[in-house]
């Protein structure tokens, strides 16, 4: 069923339009619960600090959470005290809201709050009731937060909007099921910024994003770190292992291949897969920093994943804080 709606998704299948009824159903779901927001006839939530939220028009993932750390960082750099809310999709934990633990494992509290929260940059809070989130975290004394995803969460207010898009970009253009959108593309041109996470800009106005590879962790063992230029030099000539279970698995894999690594066996999942220890193959296995939250309790001692960050342009951080003055 995946592999079909994907195809719909993104090559055009015939049976797509099979799906149109649904889509239609979606669109004025949608399309209604927003008026009702717009004409306040349901009520919008302000937590009275500053709220930036850095989502999507699409489903799957395409690289919010790189570029939620980079702001947090930059944020961090203006003097501000930041924090982080998330839906934490898939989280076993139902007391919300949660304020993310070092102990909390990814399987209680999502692997992106997990993934966040091991960087130690600031509070990571997850509900997905996102205006009581929001509460929590300006008790925490946060003066900014910002959220990842929810740009769909028209019940907190928000006063900045970013937009992530990958390769895919809008796909085949249309709504839920028969396209991945959530929203039509003309939202794009109500957010503040458009960032576009690959190699063929969105549009010339999009802020263009590159996500740079900054050093090898072993999963295991997360005091044994390799910096890239090392790691590259002394496996370069084996053949290695990769999984990935991210929006884009395929992104990830050429990544490697970029930076010098040959891996003779990858294998793709879904986003947000629970990985089993079957999935985790023997030998030198080079994974995303996402699904090593999850692997980490299954992990042999020659698992790696590769830390990342979003390289953006300066003039972003500039426009965000002009905005926020």
């Amino acid at each position: 069923m995946q592999a079909f709606i994907y195809q719909c998704w993104f090559n055009a299948h015939p049976l797509r339009w099979l799906l149109l009824p649904l889509t239609l159903l979606f669109f004025i779901v949608s399309s209604v619960r927003k008026q009702l927001f717009k004409w306040h006839i349901k009520s919008s939530q302000h937590p009275a600090v500053p709220v930036l939220i850095v989502g999507n028009i699409s489903v799957g993932g395409n690289g919010k959470t790189p570029v939620v750390l980079k702001c947090v960082q930059w944020l961090i750099e203006m003097g501000y005290k930041p924090g982080i809310l998330s839906r934490g999709y898939g989280a076993e934990c139902k007391t919300f809201p949660h304020c993310v633990r070092q102990k909390d494992t990814a399987i209680w509290v999502g692997d992106e709050p997990k993934l966040m929260a091991n960087r130690e940059l600031c509070p990571v809070v997850i509900d997905p009731i996102r205006t009581r989130g929001a509460k929590a975290l300006v008790e925490l004394q946060c003066n900014i937060i910002v959220c990842d995803d929810g740009l769909q969460h028209y019940a907190l207010a928000r006063d900045i909007e970013w937009v992530v898009m990958d390769d895919r970009k809008v796909g085949n253009g249309w709504l839920l099921p028969m396209g991945p959108l959530r929203e039509l593309p003309s939202r794009l041109y109500s957010v503040d910024a458009v960032i576009h996470n690959g190699n063929s800009p969105y549009s010339d106005d999009a802020v263009q994003m590159t996500l740079k590879g900054v050093r090898f962790v072993n999963v295991s063992n997360p005091s044994k770190i390799m910096c890239l230029e090392k790691f590259v030099s002394e496996y370069a000539d084996q053949e290695l292992n990769a999984i990935a279970g991210i929006g884009s698995p395929q992104r990830f894999f050429s990544s490697l291949k970029e930076i010098g690594l040959n891996c003779s066996q990858t294998r793709g999942f879904s986003d947000h897969h629970s990985f089993l220890k079957t999935d985790i193959p023997e030998g030198v296995t080079l994974m995303t920093e996402k699904d090593a939250v999850k692997c980490r309790p299954l992990a042999h001692s020659e698992c790696w994943y590769l830390e990342v960050e979003a390289q953006l342009d300066e003039t972003l951080k500039q426009t965000l804080q002009q905005t926020l003055n």
